[in-house]
Parts: structure tokens; sequence; C-alpha cells
């Protein structure tokens, strides 16, 4: 069996495993090493084909007896094959990668200006792609003539491109710039995966800027590796396929409605049905406050409680692959908003305000608070759903509705 593999510096949450699964039948591991062991490690003959990550693009290079055209022309190369004679073989598939992300966009780069964030290999391959297609390249980097001090000189870039990990997990929310600084911005693309939606690509949304994150850039260029670690053609339309699997099962499922509207229940039941963990919102402020959300409120005030749903909030949206139960409030903040949607798949479940249960509940514990606090709060659930789940007979038919929808989601528009 062929022996391949991720070679890199820090790989703890790396989804080429998964993708290369899909991919062909062989061994793909996680080599993490450090700079003094990768001399050794190059030449010891212990892989057969490897994709080559952070910090190791170009350090990877002068161990190659071969590079291909693109690799010598970018600079980098982030696939490594092991030749018969026992030399490696270099090359870049992430231009091609790249370059299918930039096509999802339906933008045309001829003749625009395209600022590049970044000066490490991702950079170099943006750069290549958008400069034979046309485009005026700019790539800022945090010294030499164009940084980030001077970005007003480039107001009118019309191409976006963040190639820094700026934003990437677990330092979710950071971005290398502000949007609205640039009023001609016509695409803006982020290399970043994981989280499936950076603040950069929140924002582009906000503004109705096309855009696309890092994920089909990963698996496109998994594929044109695995092609050269196997010898066998793989037909492009697998591309898409594996996008939306991994797409899907990254996202977490996120519960937002009224109080009493059932998120807890249907929670625990989509958790049981899909084995993955349910993260109760109101039960880990509990935890952390020592008290429940009501004797919080009624003691410290709903200020403090806010605080504190907030900062849980951001924590636990950085994760993948999980069921977030909402508190009723949670989604009032913007900044809760936002974190949620990194990686999440947010679904309302609307139920009539008879039907809400109120016990224990400060904030709703009469019937005309109750309701106004509906007519607030429900333009902004309706806002912030990827799904409406309707009036359900029961829990169990919320939970089967909710996994329904999200199954049915077109997961290539993430």
């Amino acid at each position: 069996m062929l022996r391949c593999g991720l070679l890199g510096g820090k790989l703890g949450h790396s989804y080429s495993p998964a993708i290369h699964h899909e991919l062909g039948d062989y061994a793909y591991r996680l080599y993490e090493k450090t700079p003094e062991e990768l001399p050794a490690f190059l030449t010891g003959g212990s892989f057969d084909g490897l994709n080559v990550t952070i910090p190791y693009k170009k350090a990877v290079m002068p161990y190659c007896a071969a590079l291909s055209e693109t690799a010598r022309r970018v600079g980098c190369v982030n696939t490594l094959v092991r030749r018969a004679d026992g030399t490696l073989y270099g090359d870049n598939t992430d231009v091609f990668g790249f370059a299918r992300m930039l096509h999802t966009t339906g933008v045309r780069p001829e003749g625009k200006k395209a600022l590049v964030f970044g000066s490490g290999g991702a950079s170099a391959t943006a750069c290549d792609v958008l400069g034979r297609a046309g485009a005026q390249v700019v790539c800022i980097s945090r010294s030499g003539a164009d940084n980030y001090e001077n970005l007003s000189r480039h107001r009118d870039a019309q191409i976006l491109v963040n190639t820094t990990p700026l934003g990437m997990y677990p330092n979710n929310g950071a971005a290398p710039a502000d949007l609205r600084a640039f009023p001609h911005c016509a695409c803006v693309l982020d290399v970043i995966y994981n989280p499936a939606r950076t603040a950069l690509l929140l924002q582009a949304e906000a503004l109705g800027i096309p855009h696309a994150g890092g994920l089909e850039m990963l698996v496109a260029q998994a594929v044109r590796s695995s092609e050269q670690f196997t010898g066998c053609t793989i037909p492009d339309a697998r591309i898409a396929e594996i996008t939306r699997t991994l797409s899907r099962a990254m996202q977490n499922i996120v519960l937002i409605g009224m109080p009493g509207c059932g998120k807890s229940t249907v929670g625990s039941i989509l958790s049981e049905k899909t084995g993955r963990p349910l993260y109760d919102l109101d039960l880990l402020i509990a935890e952390r406050a020592g008290m429940s959300a009501a004797e919080i409120i009624r003691t410290r005030g709903e200020a403090h409680f806010r605080d504190l749903e907030t900062d849980i909030c951001i924590e636990i949206s950085a994760k993948s692959n999980c069921i977030i139960a909402c508190g009723g409030g949670t989604v009032l903040r913007p900044e809760n908003r936002n974190a949620l949607r990194q990686n999440g798949c947010i679904v309302y479940l609307k139920r009539a305000l008879d039907a809400l249960a109120t016990d224990g509940r400060p904030l709703s514990s009469s019937a005309d608070a109750l309701r106004k606090m509906y007519e607030k709060r429900r333009p902004i659930y309706e806002a912030a759903a990827d799904i409406i789940v309707p009036e359900c007979a029961s829990a169990d038919e919320g939970a089967a509705r909710t996994l329904a929808a999200f199954k049915e989601r077109d997961w290539c528009k993430i």
C-alpha cells in the first residue's frame, strides 16, 4: 500500500486525511516535523507521496531532484512524489485549487486590481493565478512598500485575498482588513477553511460581495495530489462531491428560537441521532457561574448574563461538527450571530406563543411579556436562520425535520 501523508509544523486540525480517504486506497498520515527533523525525514524514504503545508512549502524544494514548471514558476511546493529511483519530484497543486476557488465566485480577474494579504507560499500561489488571469496584483505584507499601514492607497482594489493565518481556528474573529475601506470590492477570497466562514467572509456576505472560502481549494489540490500519488485520473465532479460531504460534516447545527420552544430537547435528540456532541449554552453558563440562568438574571442582572453568554457562545462556536442549543436571547447580539455563523447552520424552531413553556423563565413569565418578547425577537430569528422549522407536533418531529433540511442544504454555497 502506498504511504502518503501531510508534512507540516502543527497539524492538529487538518482535514486532509478525511479528504484522501475519499480519494484512494492508500495510507495517509500526519507528519509533524521540526525544522531540525526535516532533512532526515525527506531523505529517509519512509513515504511515497506527501502534501506539504506551513512552514515547509519552500524548505522542501532543495530536496527535489525535479520540479514541475508550476512549482518553479511559483517558487514553492505542496506536493512531493517519490519516484522509482528514490528521488523526489515536487509540484504545486495549490495553483489548481486556488483557480478552482476563484472560478466558483464567477468573477473574472482580467483588468481588476487584486490585493493579496500575506507573503508566504499561499500568497505566491494566489499572485500567480491572478497575475496569469490578467489582474493587477499587489501583495500586502507587514513590511515593504505595500503594507497594512498604507492600505488606504489601495481603496480602488476590486479583489481581496487573504492568505495569512488571520481568522484561522482557534483564533477566530480576526481579519486582515475592513472591507468597508474598499468601496469597489467585487470579490473576496480566503484560503482558510476552518472556520468555514471567517470574519472576512462574514463581512463579505453581509455586504453582498461574491466570496469563497478555502475548503474547495483544499479539496481540489488534494485531488490533483492524489492523481500524482496513484497515477490514476479522478473526475473533476469528485471535487464538488467531497466538498459537500466535508462541509456538511464540519458544520454545527445551531438551534435558535423563543425560550421554551424545545431547543434543548430537540438538541438532545439530534445529538443522539447524529453522534455529535451537544452544547447547551444555558447549561454551560449555569455551570460556569455556579447558578442557573434564571438566578443569574435575578441576582446579577440581564446584562451580566448576556456578557457570560457571549463569552461562551464565541468559545463554543469555534468548534466543528456539534449541536448547539442557544438561549432564547443569544442571537440578539450581532457578535453572537457572527460567531455562530462561522461554522454553523442556524435553525429557527418556530412555535406558537401558547405552546411555549414559561416556568422558571423570568424574562417571559407573563403572557404580555412573552408576546412583547416574541414581537421583538421574531424578525431577528428569521433573519439569522438558514433553516426555519415550523410548528411540530413533538420534539422528535422537530428533530427529524431539522435533520432532513440540514442534509438537503446546498453545501457548495456555504
